[in-house]
């Protein structure tokens, strides 16, 4: 290597890079959950491409089925064409995982990135009802595109906007007060008072979980309160799934465990199972009254990706075994996440639900610490929450239980060197 070649990305590459800054390595190749530098030295995955890569890197099952595909000059850029690989999606996407559920959603491809997923439901949701007004929820995180940025809440993101978030009204997500007052006290109460001065919303859109808010989880009965809510007042509900969906949670929508029926759903990450961009919004029928064109995109044809997803749907929610490997693989994260607490009481709690993970520090700046130790050591963790206060572990729901004991392990290792 060059000095040139090494710091290429320093000279040329804007600054808004963020993940190189905490990882100082340069990759080449990846498999499973394990991803490897060009000096030769491998990391244990517990990122997973930001929830993207829920079935690990190169899987050889979704890998092979892409390969043939690509060999036999299937289509690549689609738009909203019809082709086979489409066709084989939407069946078995279908079969797989709305019929067994029950829902009866349409299937909009609005492109390939989960801000294009809620760019598309919040302008349905304001096309259906006529209104402007969305309501999202404080530490929300939705896309960094105009409108889903008006919907989230980190104000540092906020800010590279450049002109005013409008027609968004945030309102607290479950526990933000820390139990002492009612959550729905102040929205339920804004809504049906006239002299409130909240414009009556389109739409409610959350997350059931907040990952980068800082593994942030609702309650069932907070999100089943919620859906009442909304269906009492004519409002719709929005769940954005982007990152927690794709059986992150356990189940394969992470809504499921509330037994609601959201009115609109949004899917990325994961859904094109290999890495491949790829989004999907789901709403209910009633609500499909996009023209021909309405809402489009160059890249929402993206084939390769319709063929991976396809793959990983037939292979790995045919039954719910990986369903209940992914609860399990959580409760051993859990369990060494509670045993570290209880060490470390009063500056480290946990939270989390499935294979999103959280291990809270009081004291915000001990979670880079630990991370960075974490990767002297061949470990990817990322930080969030506003503070960057949370550890937040992603792993591919296909890590085996030796390489989760080894990268906890390590994490064990490093919060106990940040806080003794």
């Amino acid at each position: 290597m060059t000095t040139f070649d090494t710091n290429i990305f320093e000279s040329l590459e804007s600054e808004v890079r963020s993940y190189s800054r905490g990882w100082p390595a340069v990759f080449e190749s990846a498999s499973g959950s394990w991803i490897r530098d060009e000096n030769g030295r491998d990391y244990l995955d517990f990122f997973a491409g930001a929830g993207s890569l829920n079935y690990g890197h190169n899987n050889p099952v979704l890998k092979s089925a892409l390969v043939d595909y690509i060999v036999g000059d299937g289509i690549t850029h689609g738009l909203d064409m019809s082709t086979v690989a489409k066709r084989e999606l939407l069946e078995t996407f279908e079969d797989k995982i709305l019929k067994p559920r029950g829902l009866d959603y349409k299937v909009q491809f609005p492109g390939p990135t989960g801000t294009n997923t809620v760019e598309a439901a919040l302008k349905l949701a304001r096309k259906v009802t006529g209104r402007s007004s969305i309501i999202n929820f404080t530490n929300a995180f939705h896309g960094m595109t105009l409108g889903a940025l008006s919907v989230t809440g980190n104000s540092m993101k906020r800010a590279g906007a450049g002109i005013p978030l409008v027609h968004a009204t945030p309102m607290p997500f479950d526990n933000y007060f820390d139990g002492v007052t009612e959550d729905f006290h102040w929205f339920s109460r804004v809504l049906d008072d006239s002299g409130s001065g909240l414009n009556r919303p389109a739409a409610v859109i959350v997350e059931t979980v907040q990952g980068e808010g800082g593994v942030n989880v609702a309650r069932p009965e907070w999100l089943r309160a919620l859906a009442d809510l909304c269906a009492e007042r004519d409002i719709l509900l929005i769940v954005d799934d982007v990152q927690m969906g794709c059986g992150r949670t356990g189940p394969f929508f992470s809504f499921e465990i509330a037994g609601i029926t959201p009115d609109i759903v949004c899917l990325s990450k994961s859904i094109g199972g290999y890495g491949l961009p790829m989004a999907l919004t789901l709403f209910k029928r009633e609500l499909d009254v996009w023209g021909p064109g309405e809402h489009n995109g160059t890249f929402r044809g993206n084939n390769p990706s319709f063929v991976t997803s396809k793959v990983a749907l037939d292979h790995y929610w045919s039954d719910d075994t990986l369903h209940k490997s992914t609860l399990a693989k959580g409760d051993k994260i859990h369990q060494a996440f509670t045993d570290l607490a209880n060490q470390f009481e009063g500056s480290v709690s946990t939270r989390g639900r499935g294979l999103v993970q959280g291990l809270v520090f009081d004291e915000p700046e001990k979670a880079g610490k630990v991370c960075a130790l974490a990767f002297d050591e061949g470990l990817l963790a990322e930080t969030s929450g506003p503070s960057d206060e949370v550890v937040k572990l992603l792993p591919a729901l296909t890590i085996t239980d030796e390489e989760l004991d080894h990268g906890l392990a390590i994490l064990t290792d490093a919060t106990s060197k940040v806080c003794s």
